[in-house]
């Protein structure tokens, strides 16, 4: 590759999106190779899509543990606990592909939907004015801690029906694990991760055995009357389910408040117009997720050979698809590098992904990212970043601040 990524270089970290746009314009499908793995960037729009929404790639993988069942004469709660937690999340739906990532889908999703997510808006709106509160008298506030972290992890697991106030430790959990999915960094934080993946299954069961008993009005309670009715979920499907809503959810609408944010900041003119007319705010929380992107890339294993950019990829190769590349293509976007809440082709960025994996949250993201956004500038009129230097998180994958600490 004659474009070289660093993504664990300070440069990068900070801004990937120069690097992303001589490779996009050098070589847009570029192919890779580190520790006798092939893997294949693209940076293109349509090549990204294309990928996204193709049939015969695979969200699948060979180093997945598989969901096989357990010998006879086995139950899982004599296995070893890291055996428990890999069973659990290789029924993630994020990792399988037809006919079992449909059925996964297809129980959850009525969760999700544009008109049940309308009726949890007065409920995010509450959890905004719950959390800024306490700010409103301190003249100031780190937005990560204190809104962008919390806001999510608190709605989803009202949803799902776990306690709110273990959320400081589903996050540490969430934390570890969206880590591990992430190649630049994976093999540092394994064993933190291996413990977290374990810590995190058993507190679910104990929660699902709770909910056994008591069934209530919520989605976890939902997923069990489903396996009892008929057997089409397995528990560890439930568990692998709860696990990917808790972790990715929140990770996306984390950085998605954060980011947003400080693209917000940085572009008083734009924060201005949005205050000047509210009614851009659905917009802007698109630009948002489009100029820089929660979550940077994803991939794709090819289960038939293609032809991409003039480029054989051949089946069985791993191609990188970079979200945040493709969300700045100006084939699409025009001035792609300015950041306007009122941009007209906003909407079209691949920050929720394509196809038949499209983010199952993304409806709930965008109603919490415009909540918090509103209740930002309505509660603190002379909003303003305290402090200049950033330290974003580690790894490439999930895009985000450590810390943005807010005047007002």
């Amino acid at each position: 590759m004659g474009v070289e990524l660093d993504f664990r270089s300070p440069a990068f970290r900070a801004n990937p999106y120069p690097f992303y746009e001589r490779l996009r314009r050098e070589e847009p499908v570029s192919r890779h190779e580190e520790r006798g793995v092939r893997l294949w960037l693209l940076t293109r729009w349509a090549d990204v899509a294309g990928v996204l929404r193709h049939p015969g790639a695979s969200v699948d993988r060979p180093f997945q543990p598989r969901p096989t069942p357990l010998p006879p004469g086995v139950r899982v709660e004599t296995l070893h606990p890291l055996a428990r937690a890999l069973r659990a999340l290789s029924r993630v739906m994020l990792f399988r592909d037809p006919p079992d990532h449909t059925r996964l889908r297809g129980l959850v999703n009525k969760a999700f939907t544009p008109r049940v997510v309308e009726r949890l808006r007065p409920r995010i709106d509450a959890v905004v004015k719950e959390l800024l509160d306490p700010c409103a008298d301190d003249g100031g506030m780190d937005l990560i801690s204190e809104l962008a972290t919390p806001l999510p992890i608190l709605v989803i697991a009202d949803l799902l029906g776990i306690p709110i106030e273990d959320y400081k430790e589903l996050k540490r959990w969430s934390d570890d694990l969206a880590l591990m999915l992430d190649g630049s960094i994976a093999a540092q934080v394994a064993p933190r991760a291996v413990t977290s993946a374990s810590e995190f299954v058993d507190y679910l069961r104990k929660v699902m055995a709770r909910r056994r008993a008591e069934p209530g009005d919520d989605l976890l309670s939902e997923m069990l009357a489903v396996q009892e009715k008929d057997d089409s979920l397995t528990e560890d499907e439930i568990l692998g389910t709860s696990v990917l809503l808790l972790g990715a959810g929140h990770e996306t609408t984390t950085n998605l408040i954060g980011n947003g944010g400080l693209a917000l900041l940085h572009h008083p003119s734009e924060l201005a117009r949005l205050r000047r007319e509210p009614e851009c705010l659905a917009n802007a929380v698109e630009e948002c997720l489009r100029f820089d992107s929660p979550v940077q890339a994803t991939s794709r294993v090819l289960s038939e050979d293609v032809e991409i950019g003039g480029q054989r990829i051949p089946k069985g190769d791993e191609i990188g698809l970079l979200l945040g590349a493709a969300n700045r293509d100006p084939a699409v976007f025009a001035k792609p590098d300015r950041f306007e809440v009122g941009r007209e082709e906003a909407r079209q960025h691949l920050s929720f992904g394509h196809g038949i994996h499209f983010c199952l949250g993304a409806n709930l993201a965008r109603a919490e990212g415009q909540a918090a956004f509103a209740g930002l500038l309505r509660r603190f009129p002379d909003l303003r970043l305290a402090e200049d230097a950033l330290e974003w998180r580690p790894g490439f994958l999930f895009r985000g601040v450590e810390r943005l600490a807010l005047r007002f």
